[in-house]
């Protein structure tokens, strides 16, 4: 299990939380090693250019709804270099990214569920 599965876990339960995830398939939205927030989200709400924690094929990833598929309940996960990871269902989509270094993603508003706690790791 990494270390996105038991931030995705959290999430799942209700937490708002703070981490800093490694890699640089985000950049510029995320650099490697900055503190981001994800926080509950309702996956029907969800457009294309959110950043979401979802959980693609086995994989937990920190990365872009690419497209939105109401009808099938699902959305397209990618990085932001092009690749693609693949549909998931509104089932594994755990969380929306609110906050990137302190600075709030715009966008999100009224896309998040109501948070029981702030953790951070």
């Amino acid at each position: 299990m990494g270390a996105l599965d038991a931030v995705a876990g959290r999430v799942v339960g209700g937490a708002t939380v703070a981490f800093r995830p490694s890699g640089s398939s985000m950049v510029p939205l995320i650099r490697s090693r900055q503190q981001v927030v994800v926080a509950p989200v309702d996956p029907a709400k969800l457009e294309v250019g959110d950043i979401v924690l979802a959980r693609v094929a086995g994989t937990v990833y920190l990365h872009l709804v690419s497209s939105v598929d109401p009808a099938r309940k699902r959305v397209q996960i990618s990085n932001n270099r092009g690749r693609v990871n693949g549909w998931t269902g509104h089932d594994r989509v755990f969380g929306i990214c609110v906050a990137v270094d302190g600075v709030p993603r715009s966008g999100v508003e009224g896309k998040t569920l109501a948070a029981d706690s702030n953790d951070s790791s």
